[in-house]
């Protein structure tokens, strides 16, 4: 009599890894993501090694989680992986401020974001 197990969030052929709570603006980590999206893992990784920006970094940690967890959870073959979607969504703000002029105040806001991507494996085209 016990649980019933729960469905897989993503396809046979598939893993995913995510990554909260990362110190930047969604639209500048959408940059990053783009810089990824539909490209081969071994390709992916070395744009991510080779990219000035910040966060790319953490976008590739998160990557090499998602290649890890399709290795050593499912399964599959690492050499035909490829990241199949890349995705950013917001996180919480932080809200600071500075006194400006006038007794005005400034605000100034703190971004988080998180990433998810989602490998997936294709066959080989002879």
């Amino acid at each position: 009599m016990g649980k019933e197990k729960n469905p897989r969030r993503v396809a046979e052929n598939e893993a995913m890894a995510k990554t909260k709570m990362l110190r930047v603006s969604p639209q500048k980590l959408n940059l990053v993501a783009g810089l990824i999206r539909g490209k081969k893992v071994d390709r992916a990784l070395a744009d991510l090694t080779f990219s000035h920006k910040r966060i790319a970094g953490d976008v590739k940690k998160c990557l090499q989680s998602a290649i890890a967890n399709a290795e050593n959870n499912h399964g599959l073959d690492v050499d035909n992986l490829v990241v199949a979607e890349a995705w950013v969504g917001k996180n919480l703000v932080m809200k600071r401020g500075r006194p400006r002029a006038r007794g005005r105040f400034g605000k100034i806001m703190k971004p988080f974001s998180e990433i998810t991507i989602k490998v997936r494996q294709v066959e080989e085209q002879a």
